[in-house]
């Protein structure tokens, strides 16, 4: 009977362990797609953006063609029925695509202000820390709330300390209110190989992304359909790991808020 006891608990550990690889094979596989669909949305708006110049132009050009027209037209005293038809043309051209540019233009602002909005909100919610620690700014459309170490955990711990909790309650509280965000989650290391419960660097920036999002839904009830996490290890610094300040701003979890784009792939996919 003793002998058949460790056999067993050697077994549960295999299973334990091919179970949450497969969880891990799955996320990846999640955050991949995500990744995948934040790119094509970025492709899209720039190209929309091309699109706008190219409608600017476009415009110039017609009304350079109404203004010759109108004074060829002056000029003979009279319209032949093919000018006629020519300008017509030409006016209702110039009116389609006025009103299409009106409408990217549109959606690229209410966009924009969207994003204002919501780094508004989380600059009020979380003011008060120590800039070292904890700021917020906008890029590429989106809102990144950046968290240190020193805020979030001890060294070389994925246990988020009570100041991180606290922060994160705050934040919390914000996306509680604004349904349409998504977040992702991305935990960052410095390049100093790390050593005991954790594998390496990768482990670790994924077990504190990991975390966070366990408090996130667990604690503060944060939609977790809207979240995803994923770990950059050394991979993505900031500053430069050969010092120990540069380190200290790489050792980071920065939690990205996208405003629900899905009005604005409905109207990209009319064009």
């Amino acid at each position: 009977m003793k002998k058949i006891i460790p056999v067993v608990l050697a077994g549960m550990f295999l299973l334990s362990s091919c179970v949450a690889k497969r969880y891990l094979v799955q996320s990846q596989n999640h955050v991949a797609q995500l990744q995948a669909d934040s790119t094509s949305l970025q492709n899209k708006v720039y190209s929309l953006q091309t699109q706008i110049s190219t409608l600017e132009k476009n415009i110039a050009d017609l009304n350079k063609k109404i203004t010759t027209l109108s004074s060829q037209n002056s000029q003979l005293g009279q319209q032949t029925a093919e000018q006629r038809d020519m300008l017509s043309q030409s006016q209702k051209d110039l009116e389609e695509k006025q009103a299409r540019l009106q409408q990217l233009e549109s959606l690229l602002a209410q966009q924009k202000a969207a994003s204002e909005r919501l780094k508004n909100k989380m600059s009020e919610a979380l003011k008060g820390y120590n800039e070292s620690d904890l700021s917020v700014y906008q890029k590429d459309g989106k809102v990144y709330v950046s968290l240190s170490e020193n805020l979030l955990f001890p060294s070389g711990s994925a246990v988020v300390n009570p100041k991180g909790v606290e922060a994160l309650s705050k934040l919390a509280a914000v996306l509680n209110l604004n349904k349409d965000v998504n977040v992702q989650i991305e935990g960052h290391t410095d390049s100093i190989p790390i050593h005991g419960k954790y594998q390496d660097n990768w482990d670790l920036s994924t077990a504190r992304a990991n975390s966070i999002v366990r408090i996130l839904v667990n604690k503060y009830d944060v939609d977790p359909n809207k979240v995803v996490s994923m770990g950059h290890s050394k991979y993505d610094p900031v500053a430069s790991n050969s010092t120990a300040e540069g380190r200290a701003k790489n050792r980071r979890t920065e939690i990205i808020l996208s405003p629900n784009l899905d009005e604005m792939y409905k109207l990209i996919n009319q064009f």
